[in-house]
């Protein structure tokens, strides 16, 4: 439930009440960050640190680190604790609001953590995971009942739960909805100002460089990436970068060029910074509407995957329970690839020859080294490369956990619901139609490689990837010699 007296900078809507205490204590407020991991342009700090001063008391950010949260490695982990350390340093010096890692589980953690500082009140981000949901009912289960907990959707333009109360068929059934809000939803943020009591309890040291080289050792199976550079400053350069910024400088060639696998830098490469928090959708979308008279169909376009899509996404890991399960699809998808479960393969592969890209198709190969070396595959191939695991596997149960598995491991966003979603898409049919019946797909909307060789160079395609994986390891090589040099000069 949302209270018009709890107020996030005038927008009610975007907070839930998860727990209202009869009494008010005096205790801190402590934001539990997770999804949301910035300081500028985020909803849940502004409703904390408006709280706080409310209610005359100090401010804390806590953050719990999992042990390889949903299988994520050196790739994904490092990415997000490099942004976790530039944002401590800046929260503090800019702020002078204290901030907290811990390591474990949340559950037992932050809980305990409230208990140690006497809050009155937990801030915590939105998520429409499963796992997160979990914490967070558990959470609310063993904290005092004099602690109030308000949840903040802070990661989408409009609310999850103000956008639809229900689980939406399709982009076509969610667009209206989100439109009809984009007046009230899609304004400018307001300046985020001091805390004005400061935090007089112990406060937390964090040895960032110990901890980041300890995930990165441990999650070596899948190194970092050097072409992403984590954090706030440089999403934003990403996004509004006078040289290579996306809006600057890529966006008119946006609408015309987005699903040609060749044309990468057409592409925003804005998704590892919104999976992690680390820009606003809210703040790209506000931007590119300064920019509209320049390319109107590119930030239109735009536009539709940075809101309507994205949470759409959302929309369905929130309401469908199954959102990562064939149980999840409509009933006449599962029909369909039920009735076509045991249709012959012309190829059957294991999942580790997947991983391995071992296939007779040097198309897929090539995206799948482009996804286990470069950390990120086109959009298009995302779709080719999902239905051929499909094609190639025992059935739809065993294809989508193989494309979740892969996705997972490897992509820099993964464990997203983005991510989810797109693989339900491509083997299960969601949010789109039924298409002419044929062998193994039955009815869900087929792709092949002579689709993919009429809409771009597949050829050129497959060399660039070559190219991108003989550099990554080559630089790669360098790094372990340099290394080892320095191991063994005293």
């Amino acid at each position: 439930m949302a209270s018009s007296s709890i107020s996030a900078a005038g927008q009610p809507g975007r907070i839930r009440i998860l727990n209202q205490p009869s009494s008010n204590p005096s205790g801190p407020v402590i934001y539990w960050m997770f999804r949301d991991q910035r300081v500028k342009d985020n909803w849940a700090l502004i409703h904390s640190i408006e709280q706080a001063n409310k209610r005359n008391v100090p401010l804390a950010i806590a953050f719990n680190l999992f042990d390889q949260f949903l299988g994520a490695k050196a790739r994904q982990l490092g990415f997000m604790l490099r942004g976790l350390k530039q944002l401590h340093k800046k929260i503090q010096e800019d702020f002078d609001i204290p901030f907290f890692l811990f390591q474990g589980e949340a559950v037992d953690t932050i809980p305990k953590f409230l208990k140690e500082c006497g809050a009155s009140l937990l801030v915590m981000d939105f998520s429409p995971l499963r796992e997160v949901r979990s914490w967070k009912d558990t959470i609310c289960e063993k904290v005092s009942d004099s602690v109030s907990i308000h949840e903040v959707d802070a990661h989408n333009v409009v609310p999850v739960w103000v956008a639809s109360n229900k689980l939406e068929y399709s982009a076509k059934t969610l667009r209206s909805k989100i439109n009809k809000l984009l007046p009230e939803y899609l304004i400018d943020f307001p300046t985020l100002g001091p805390v004005k009591k400061k935090w007089d309890k112990p406060t937390c040291v964090v040895d960032w460089e110990n901890l980041i080289a300890q995930v990165v050792r441990k999650g070596a199976e899948v190194p970092e990436l050097e072409w992403c550079i984590p954090g706030e400053v440089a999403a934003m350069e990403v996004l509004m970068g006078l040289e290579k910024g996306f809006l600057t400088r890529r966006l008119r060639n946006y609408n015309t060029e987005r699903n040609n696998p060749m044309k990468p830098k057409s592409l925003s490469g804005l998704s590892p910074y919104l999976h992690f928090g680390q820009i606003s959708a809210q703040r790209c979308a506000l931007e590119a509407c300064k920019v509209r008279t320049v390319s109107p169909q590119s930030v239109d376009a735009f536009l539709e995957e940075l809101i309507v899509r994205r949470e759409l996404a959302d929309n369905f890991c929130y309401y469908q329970p199954h959102y990562d399960s064939i149980q999840g699809a409509w009933e006449w998808a599962r029909k369909t690839l039920m009735d076509h479960v045991s249709d012959k393969r012309e190829h059957l592969y294991t999942k580790e020859q997947l991983e391995k890209a071992q296939t007779a198709d040097h198309l897929w190969n090539a995206s799948q080294m482009e996804l286990v070396h470069h950390g990120k595959m086109h959009g298009f191939m995302r779709m080719y490369w999902a239905k051929k695991i499909l094609e190639w596997t025992s059935g739809p149960v065993e294809a989508l956990a193989i494309s979740i598995y892969l996705n997972d491991k490897y992509h820099i966003d993964g464990r997203d619901p983005n991510g989810y979603v797109g693989c339900m898409w491509s083997i299960c049919g969601v949010h789109d139609q039924g298409w002419k019946e044929r062998p193994v797909f039955g009815k869900i909307r087929y792709m092949n490689y002579a689709g993919c060789k009429r809409k771009f160079d597949v050829d050129g395609y497959t060399a660039y990837i070559k190219r991108l994986v003989g550099e990554t390891k080559k630089r790669k090589a360098e790094i372990l010699l340099t290394n080892k040099a320095k191991e063994l000069c005293p």
